[in-house]
């Protein structure tokens, strides 16, 4: 793991509508700000065949929304981190964000992944960190030698799974889409669903299909996770985020906005409380700011 990578005034994580209107907003508002994800061309807004209630612009594609946004995040001058949030840290009075191999540290956190679909497999939570992984690039390293198997839920995880060929001794590759899968030729692709992790004091094998996969690390890579896994100790709403009409969540410092906080799950939605979300942090940072100047 490296060491600090920069401070930020506010971490935006995701570049959905709610992402990509909280890293508007707090640029506007002249704070220092590190956005993370993919490209919002590469993301799930770009499938959306039409979309007709978005104000001014009726009958937009989500590709021709989402390259809209890349347009005006180009010309604040926003840069994307295209790099996945693993982990967020509360250390009190600022945050530590691990994003792939890097960690970034912010006053306020703006969380808005979307909502995360995979259902916890039998096992993970309990194996979490004892052969279990969001990120192959983060912990790859740590089963150098050993049999693995990789979970991707998008063929955006295909490389992790190529970087992992070159570490460990076989990887397993376990598609969960329908597109045709294009890795390593030393990768053995699995197909079926993944069904259990077993193991004693740590990982010991993966359960897919009728198949049980004997292996040191089972490499979960969906394109979103659980918020409770994300950041400690955040309150839920069911399997959703709960805030306040500011977007504030249980933790100070943390908002959150869009599809994570609950219903309507509609992009429309989602840009106004991201909009939200960003006028609350900036008012938190300068509120920080304010505390801190005194006293000196």
């Amino acid at each position: 793991m490296s060491e600090i990578n920069s401070r930020f005034d506010i971490a935006i994580i995701g570049t959905g509508p709610a992402g990509v209107s909280a890293a508007i907003t707090s640029t506007v508002r002249a704070k220092k700000i590190a956005l993370f994800g993919a490209m919002p061309t590469k993301t799930k807004l770009a499938v959306a065949h039409q979309i007709n209630n978005y104000p001014g612009l009726y009958g937009v594609s989500g590709l021709q929304l989402a390259e809209a946004y890349e347009e005006h995040l180009s010309k604040l001058g926003i840069n994307v981190i295209d790099s996945k949030v693993t982990n967020v840290y509360n250390m009190g009075d600022y945050f530590t964000i691990l994003a792939g191999q890097e960690q970034y540290e912010a006053s306020s956190v703006i969380i808005g992944t979307g909502v995360n679909f995979g259902k916890a497999l039998v096992g993970e939570e309990q194996f979490l960190g004892r052969g279990v992984s969001y990120c192959a690039t983060c912990d790859g390293m740590l089963f150098k030698g050993k049999d693995v198997v990789v979970i991707g839920y998008s063929k955006e995880e295909e490389k992790e799974a190529d970087f992992l060929a070159d570490i460990a001794s076989k990887v397993y590759y376990v598609p969960q889409y329908k597109d045709e899968v294009h890795v390593d030729s030393r990768i053995e692709i699995v197909r079926g669903i993944p069904k259990e992790i077993k193991g004693a004091m740590k990982v010991q094998s993966v359960v897919i299909g009728d198949r049980e996969i004997s292996t040191a690390c089972v490499f979960i890579l969906r394109s979103s996770i659980a918020p409770s896994q994300l950041i400690s100790g955040i309150k839920l709403d069911g399997n959703h985020i709960a805030v306040d009409r500011t977007m504030a969540t249980s933790i100070p410092g943390c908002f959150a906005a869009g599809d994570i906080v609950g219903l309507p799950y509609q992009y429309v939605k989602a840009a106004g409380e991201g909009n939200i979300a960003a006028l609350s942090a900036v008012a938190y940072v300068d509120k920080m700011k304010k505390a801190k100047a005194a006293k000196i």
